[in-house]
């Protein structure tokens, strides 16, 4: 039986883990707290209880010929993803597993003012948050290569689907750039996201690295508007590229400003993907349907 272990499985990772149980899988779904693990355990699901944040909850990782996802976010501030690294200590203590999925973010890449990014382009991040998931992607590379352990990285851009939307920033109605000055951004639809996963896991080689989106980028007003549209509220106040800089927070200001167009053909070809949502449109009329 094949064994699957989704260290923080949350959004995406309980949707990995149902399309594993349904292949007949046996699924250990990794949670920070109690209520998450008695609902995972009341599916049907093993569960372990682990943060991260402290290096002692990992001492032993004991996962032999396991695939292991790793979706753990990083933690706020500096450039070292310490839970990365506190997991990796642990699997360097245990019996290592068969190939590790790391899901980082397209974030690492540099900003290209509109320009394309494939999988070959500089990983040269100006956000803190890029330059910790770099961090973690070099850790986890490190310890396949030491360990003899497969490895493949999915550089994730923003991700969508039913209850991830952004009805909050809507509903208060908080400024968007205006659409002249709003570049190229990308998304994918958290089921595509999870099907792309199972298929990282049993297509890809050693060492690979995937892009993942739709690839069909569109601005980030563009994707509010429709969202607003999709959701029948009115649509967000638009602001200059100046206005934005002043009346922003800093991390809400660094998502509209940036702009790139992620290129995804490798993951399409490599890992023969078939998107069921290959643009917003489609993506969006499901999760609106899915929440309501």
């Amino acid at each position: 039986m094949q064994k699957v272990f989704i260290a923080g499985c949350g959004y995406i990772g309980e949707r990995i883990a149902r399309l594993y149980r349904e292949s007949g899988a046996d699924v250990t779904c990794m949670v920070r707290s109690l209520e998450h693990a008695a609902r995972l355990e009341s599916s049907g699901f093993s569960t372990a209880i682990r943060t991260l944040d402290d290096s002692t909850e990992c001492s032993e990782m004991k996962l032999p010929e396991s695939t292991v996802f790793y979706l753990v976010p990083p933690p706020g501030g500096g450039i070292v993803d310490y839970r990365a690294r506190n997991f990796i200590a642990g699997l360097e203590n245990g019996d290592k597993p068969k190939k590790i999925v790391y899901m980082s973010a397209t974030s690492v890449y540099s900003e290209t003012g509109g320009g394309v990014v494939t999988e070959e382009s500089p990983s040269e991040p100006t956000s803190a948050m890029g330059k910790r998931r770099l961090d973690a992607e070099a850790a986890f590379h490190a310890y396949g290569k030491k360990n003899d352990v497969s490895v493949v990285i999915l550089r994730v851009s923003g991700i969508y689907g039913p209850g991830r939307l952004p009805l909050m920033q809507i509903s208060q109605g908080q400024p968007l750039l205006r659409e002249e000055e709003s570049g190229p951004s990308n998304r994918i639809h958290a089921d595509d996201l999870a099907s792309i996963c199972l298929a990282a896991a049993q297509h890809s080689e050693n060492g690979a690295i995937f892009n993942v989106s739709d690839g069909n980028p569109s601005s980030m007003t563009t994707y509010f508007n429709t969202c607003a549209d999709a959701l029948n509220l009115p649509r967000q106040q638009q602001v200059t590229l100046e206005e934005a800089r002043r009346i922003m927070s800093p991390l809400m200001f660094s998502y509209v400003s940036e702009s790139r167009i992620i290129d995804n053909s490798r993951m399409l070809e490599r890992l023969n993907i078939v998107l069921r949502y290959p643009g917003i449109l489609e993506g969006l009329s499901a999760s609106v349907s899915s929440c309501g």
